[in-house]
């Protein structure tokens, strides 16, 4: 057994212990679930981040019984989509989107796929699912801007949907991982954990983490943002000192 799974097996018998093991009059929550981590620290060397979301629930899951759904969502911010225009044989900025609120990092996951176990109506309310995230914006009308903006997202890797099934363990335990990419962004993430019964939501877990710059990765930010001037003119000066530098090299070589 790796030592992964020792640990998923671990937290899932704590948790299952738990949540199971109480007196009955003081048990009343159909869906527990937890997260591996609540912090996750972006250091220079930062590559990406996996947090797991486990939990557990009172009835059996999996086709016939019970079914769970995981809703992950970052920060959201502004995000302008520009459509590129050739002119004379130059490619311009043409027209364009600001899209008011764009979540940094949307995923969703089931253990079947959402689509499959709540009625569309039930997912646009929640927001569950890419095609219904509420995305306002104004500027060009046109739906290519929206679909773009999808396309860039979900190559990014920052919006997710169904990158994996949500795994069942025992019948009762479930287990997902959330995979972050390296370019997520700082700033209070939510998970939704949702139980789902019958092609309704019956009970849901509201958890969340924080991401946040640590190190000289923070400095770095905090130049940037307080001190762009200075921060462009480092850039500059580094890069021109790693030119030198490389030609250094090649010249001895």
């Amino acid at each position: 057994m790796s030592a992964r799974r020792g640990w998923l097996l671990a937290a899932m018998l704590a948790l299952l212990a738990g949540g199971f093991c109480r007196p009955a009059a003081a048990q009343t929550s159909e869906l527990v679930a937890r997260l591996s981590t609540e912090r996750v620290a972006i250091t220079t060397a930062f590559v990406g981040e996996s947090i797991l979301v486990f939990g557990s629930t009172e009835q059996p899951l999996g086709p016939g019984g019970d079914e769970v759904v995981v809703m992950a969502r970052g920060p959201s911010a502004p995000f302008v989509v520009r459509r590129k225009v050739r002119v004379i044989g130059l490619w311009l900025n043409g027209p364009s989107a600001r899209f008011a609120a764009v979540p940094s990092f949307y995923a969703i996951a089931g253990t079947r796929p959402p689509w499959q176990l709540l009625p569309e109506e039930a997912r646009h309310q929640r927001g569950i699912g890419i095609d219904s995230i509420p995305l306002e914006f104004t500027g060009a009308r046109a739906p290519g801007f929206r679909r773009a903006l999808v396309e860039l997202k979900r190559n990014s890797n920052l919006w997710q949907e169904d990158p994996s099934p949500i795994e069942i363990a025992g019948s009762r335990l479930f287990n997902f991982r959330l995979h972050l990419p390296s370019t997520v962004q700082p700033g209070t993430y939510n998970v939704e954990v949702m139980l789902v019964r019958a092609r309704r939501v019956v009970a849901t877990e509201q958890l969340g983490f924080v991401v946040e710059r640590t190190g000289s990765a923070a400095e770095i930010e905090k130049v940037a943002r307080g001190q762009p001037v200075i921060y462009a003119l480092l850039c500059i000066l580094a890069a021109a000192f790693a030119g030198w530098a490389g030609s250094v090299v090649f010249r001895r070589g």
